[in-house]
């Protein structure tokens, strides 16, 4: 008998004062079929469907300074066409910070969603 296995990530869960208007604003800006627990996408959808490719799953030290100690967590999203889509988040009042660039590994920037949750945009090398 084959051992069970995981094939991804199946979920990202976030708790919201109002998860509606947090799910809206990752789809509007972000393109991510996101949804208030419960309810379909407005276009019906339930899921995101995303392209395949690598996912970075790691730890970092509870003193670490990469991102804001108030949160546990960081999302970071792979992106293609970083500098578009920049510059779309900024005609939307969205502020980009933390841009860097790493050799063989890719481009960088950060932004907030509206509850203060840091977003890490990266587009691989």
């Amino acid at each position: 008998m084959a051992e069970g296995k995981v094939l991804g990530i199946g979920g990202l869960f976030i708790r919201s004062a109002d998860p509606a208007a947090l799910a809206a604003w990752y789809r509007d800006h972000l393109g991510i079929a996101a949804t208030e627990s419960g309810q379909p996408t407005p276009e019906g959808e339930w899921v995101w469907m995303q392209e395949a490719g690598p996912t970075v799953f790691a730890g970092f030290k509870a003193e670490s300074d990469y991102w804001s100690a108030d949160r546990q967590v960081m999302l970071n999203l792979r992106v293609e066409g970083l500098d578009a889509l920049l510059a779309k988040l900024e005609r939307a009042g969205i502020a980009a910070s933390h841009r860097e660039e790493m050799e063989g590994v890719g481009r960088f920037a950060r932004i907030h969603d509206p509850d203060g949750n840091p977003l890490e945009l990266w587009e691989p090398a």
